[in-house]
């Protein structure tokens, strides 16, 4: 008998400068795509804010807040801290000013104060937990502010917020 075995040869995968090669077009593709990815979501958000490009080419006038509000027409509420609905250990400590367009009367921003906190008092943790959370506290305690001045307030400014 014969020996009919036929010794095939191992098939070998690309060579190394190919696969380098191929390694380093893909990784040009990729940074490209970053790039123009982070192009396109730059000028998409730079025109969701209007007014974006006034304020970036022209410095506010003296007397005036960058978003072209009179200074004085800013109000720094006094820092609100209290304990929340649910669970009633947990603290919250807010610092908010409120944004007019006219200087306010003179009891209105106390009694917007007073407001906010028994909001405050009524929040469970599980509502504003997370950045959706976060939005929605706040949007709630604009209006809250709107509809206390009788729509005198025109922003809520959150400055700090810190629960223990």
């Amino acid at each position: 008998m014969a020996n009919t075995e036929q010794v095939v040869p191992h098939k070998q995968g690309p060579s190394l400068m190919i696969q380098i090669a191929m390694l380093l077009g893909v990784t040009a593709v990729a940074i490209g795509m970053g790039w123009l990815s982070g192009n396109y979501l730059n000028d998409s958000t730079g025109a969701k804010m209007p007014g974006a490009e006034a304020s970036a080419q022209a410095p506010a006038a003296e007397g005036e807040h960058a978003a072209g509000a009179p200074l004085s027409s800013i109000v720094v509420l006094p820092p609100i801290t209290t304990n929340l609905a649910a669970p009633d250990e947990i603290w919250v400590r807010l610092e908010v000013a409120l944004a007019f367009d006219a200087p306010p009367p003179e009891n209105l921003a106390d009694n917007i104060h007073q407001d906010l906190l028994g909001f405050l008092r009524s929040v469970k943790l599980h509502q504003i937990e997370g950045a959706s959370g976060f939005q929605h506290l706040k949007e709630d305690l604009e209006e809250r502010a709107k509809i206390r001045s009788d729509g005198a307030v025109k922003k809520l400014l959150i400055r700090t917020l810190i629960f223990e």
